[in-house]
């Protein structure tokens, strides 16, 4: 009222000025209560002194002025006003919040007409009727896996085979076109069910391109495709007597492509990192069909985003990866491998600690319990020799001969002050490969037991150094209190420790208590500031711990990033994350 007292009365309306002058004269109020009605009009305010009231001025309508009217439009229009402001802003946060599921779009996939049209699309613009298959077994294999953890009921529609990277942009854009789902697919190893298809679409497989296009052997670098198995590229680089190797080696059976996808170690990574590590560029098809590379062919950059590191790690969900260009590492002048056994897991959890506190460097260090060392003899794996069935921790020493020597005896001296047993040495390279086999046929000599109806269940997590000799212990004593026949074996240089646990899906409850073991190891893994996979990635099977270990928000940041490169949620749909559902 001080603001309306302030203004000049010449300036306003007659009504307002006289009511302003009126203001000034008295402190009577426009409305006073009595006890006979609920209020009366207190005439000597209404107009001029005496109570006469003039036309125009505090003329009474139904107990409201024409002055209280505009009052009430006009407060009338500012609430309104605000309210929608607030609605606006209200909105506005939600959008900014990550966690807001408001953020996010729900996706309507292909109907199946829209399937078949798309199908017919991708073989008209591929110009090959092969390129789609429709095969049942084909589909089956590109939908289940036996050793995977989860499998569903689903399975693609079909599976395209492209032969180039722009096949692979041709039905992109027409999946894009058709809101058709793509489930990248190369080696078809993983086991959280990575390339399982909830909702259908069309399994892109890789098996095709599977060429080195090219060797920069003076660079120490390599352009290969996907398909291309890890193995046989190091024999290649043998083979072409290169002096040069890829050191990242996960399961036999991997490839370029899905290990890029998963960002997948494997024994060599306590020396050589993981996949990430070794990944110069990216050559990626994008959901609508685009076609990027991530960078340039140096081995360092600061220009940009890091877009490896988005793409390595996100299982196809961001986009399908045509061409990889990989670091190369130069072939040690000398390799030994030894194992040592001790008397309980702590101890050798406890060694494999000490050795990497003492800064040695090994070129890798795998631990396998007394459980999966009597798989590996009753699998036969290992023919030429039988296994002491006590806890065991595997070594590869690399490097140079005065440096194989001082490692080996450092590594003696530290698994002797943890109780360990003397170690025992391959004779040659032929033992070698022969003795480090039984490392790394692990899953597949469990896999090798099992009878009518069993499962094999392999699961992994890492932690911290100082945490590693409790989990294992506490994870195993869980497993053997539930009458289990489960192992522990890993890449204990980096933490990073699997179970493998055989189970029979005819048993009542016997999945359910396999599950509830898995879930009990992951959640211990992330009390102890750990994770909830190391290598094998998350898929389907691992969604709810992922959201445990990272929060909403940084799982709504990851949504952010799916939806701005996909926002029609076709890349490998249901991995990682949810697809975003209103119901």
């Amino acid at each position: 009222m001080s603001v309306c007292m302030s203004t000049s009365v010449k300036s306003l309306p007659k009504a307002q000025a006289r009511f302003l002058a009126s203001r000034r004269t008295s402190t009577t109020p426009l409305w006073t209560k009595n006890t006979t009605s609920r209020g009366r009009w207190n005439s000597s305010r209404a107009g001029t002194p005496g109570g006469k009231v003039e036309a125009g001025v505090g003329k009474r309508v139904k107990g409201w002025t024409t002055f209280s009217v505009l009052g009430l439009m006009t407060a009338t229009a500012f609430g309104a006003h605000g309210f929608a402001k607030y609605q606006a802003e209200g909105r506005e946060l939600r959008m900014r919040d990550y966690s807001s599921p408001e953020k996010w779009l729900e996706p309507k996939y292909a109907s199946r007409k829209d399937m078949e049209d798309a199908i017919r699309d991708i073989r008209a613009a591929t110009g090959d009727e092969d390129t789609i298959s429709l095969d049942p077994e084909d589909l089956k294999a590109h939908g289940y896996s036996e050793w995977s953890s989860t499998n569903i009921d689903g399975l693609p529609v079909a599976v395209a085979y492209p032969k180039s990277t722009t096949e692979v942009s041709q039905i992109a854009k027409i999946c894009y076109k058709y809101k058709v789902p793509i489930i990248p697919f190369s080696g078809g190893s993983s086991l959280e069910g990575n390339f399982s298809a909830p909702y259908g679409g069309v399994s892109v497989d890789f098996a095709y391109m599977d060429q080195i296009v090219q060797l920069h052997q003076e660079d120490m670098d390599i352009v290969v495709q996907p398909s291309v198995s890890w193995m046989e590229l190091n024999e290649e680089l043998a083979r072409r007597q290169t002096g040069l190797f890829f050191p990242v080696d996960p399961g036999p059976s991997a490839k370029i492509g899905g290990m890029v996808g998963t960002n997948c170690s494997g024994t060599n990574a306590v020396r050589y990192g993981t996949m990430k590590d070794w990944v110069i560029n990216l050559t990626v098809v994008l959901a609508d069909g685009t076609v990027i590379k991530t960078k340039r062919r140096p081995r360092k950059t600061s220009a940009g985003y890091n877009l490896n590191s988005l793409f390595v790690g996100s299982e196809g969900t961001l986009g399908l990866v045509t061409e990889i260009t990989l670091k190369l590492a130069v072939v040690p002048q000398e390799y030994s491998v030894a194992v040592v056994t001790f008397p309980s897991i702590r101890d050798a959890a406890s060694a494999a600690a000490g050795v990497m506190r003492a800064g040695v460097q090994v070129a890798a260090m795998e631990i396998m319990d007394e459980v999966q060392m009597r798989v590996v003899n009753l699998s036969g794996a290992t023919p030429f020799r039988k296994w002491k069935e006590s806890p065991t921790l595997f070594f590869k020493f690399s490097g140079t001969k005065a440096s194989v020597k001082e490692n080996i005896a450092m590594v003696s001296a530290i698994a002797k002050a943890h109780r360990g047993g003397n170690f025992e040495f391959a004779k040659d390279e032929k033992e070698q490969k022969l003795l480090w086999s039984a490392r790394k046929e692990s899953l597949w000599s469990m896999m090798s037991m099992r009878k009518e109806g069993n499962e094999v269940w392999s699961t992994d997590v890492a932690v911290p150094f100082s945490r590693l000799a409790d989990i294992i212990e506490i994870s195993k004593k869980e497993m053997d209190d539930l009458g289990l026949f489960a192992s522990i074996l890993g890449h204990i240089g980096d933490g990073n420790f699997h179970e493998s646990i055989l189970y029979d899906r005819n048993v009542v409850g016997e999945r359910e208590k396999v599950e509830a073991c898995v879930k009990n190891m992951v959640a211990r893994a992330l009390e102890m500031e750990g994770t909830c996979t190391g290598e094998h990635g998350i898929g389907i099977g691992k969604k709810e711990a992922l959201l445990m270990e990272v929060g909403l928000d940084t799982m709504g940041v990851m949504k952010s990033i799916k939806q701005a490169l996909d926002p029609l949620w076709i890349m490998n749909p249901g991995k990682i994350m949810d697809v975003p559902s209103r119901t």
